[in-house]
């Protein structure tokens, strides 16, 4: 295989062990530029700074710190930073630290930096480690499988206007099963408190949340201990109701 370009990004930040270990993996398959964010930009969904100016700074070679999102980071990547040289053959955000299942990949700026590649026509991967509360983050199963799952999508390509979404569980991974993104069951809750002036301030998010049984989930995949390969698409549209919506009275 030639020599490629690959670009890097997370939303946990430049520092993150989970990126190192990621530039790590790639590096037998290519030149891997690190474009990542300066702090943690989690939750960020697929948001791009327009309202104030963007500075990134070089750490080392092929190495930049960008403050802003991690969309920022694949924007100003692809179309100023790998400018002069050879445009990216993949682009890969993560390795994560907490998976991204479900519908949680509508606030994941580790998803949404995939999503970017993609609507640049670049073949991209999102991959994320499950943790646990009490044992540190091992992301060596997740590397190992970043580095397989690139070197096939440099030999094969990838379909138009699709994504990979890929998550590890916590322990040695019993397999690799191709899922559908599965579905959140939210109990909804917001925490309130108090500062010691008496002012109120909320937690959104207070209760956890559960998965509505589909045994082709990523969620189920996660359960049985494999790694789970989603497939997203970049349409959104719901096909299946087009013609619902068009026999609604909506005239002028």
């Amino acid at each position: 295989m030639q020599p490629v370009s690959i670009l890097i990004t997370n939303d946990d930040g430049y520092g993150a062990e989970g990126l190192k270990a990621l530039e790590e993996s790639l590096g037998a398959l290519g030149t891997v530029w690190v474009v990542a964010p300066d702090r943690e930009q989690s939750g960020q969904g697929h948001a791009l700074t327009l309202n104030h100016p963007l500075r990134f700074h070089r750490r080392g070679p092929r190495h930049f710190v960008v403050q802003g999102t991690p969309t920022d980071c694949v924007y100003l990547g692809v179309h100023t930073i790998l400018k002069a040289e050879d445009r990216p053959r993949l682009v890969v955000s993560g390795i994560n630290r907490g998976y991204n299942l479900g519908d949680d990949i509508t606030y994941s700026g580790t998803v949404s930096a995939a999503f970017e590649a993609t609507l640049m026509s670049l073949p991209s991967f999102a991959i994320s480690q499950e943790v646990g509360e009490a044992s540190p983050v091992d992301f060596k199963a997740a590397a190992r499988f970043a580095r397989n799952l690139a070197e096939e999508i440099l030999r094969r390509g990838m379909p138009p206007d699709t994504l990979l979404n890929v998550n590890v569980p916590r322990k040695e991974p019993g397999g690799v099963r191709v899922t559908r993104q599965g579905k959140r069951l939210y109990p909804g809750g917001v925490i309130e408190r108090h500062d010691p002036k008496g002012r109120p301030y909320y937690w959104i998010g207070g209760q956890s949340a559960d998965w509505e049984a589909d045994p082709k989930s990523d969620f189920a995949a996660l359960a049985d201990g494999c790694i789970s390969v989603t497939p997203l698409h970049l349409d959104l549209t719901n096909d299946k109701v087009m013609d619902q919506v068009k026999r609604w009275n909506l005239a002028l």
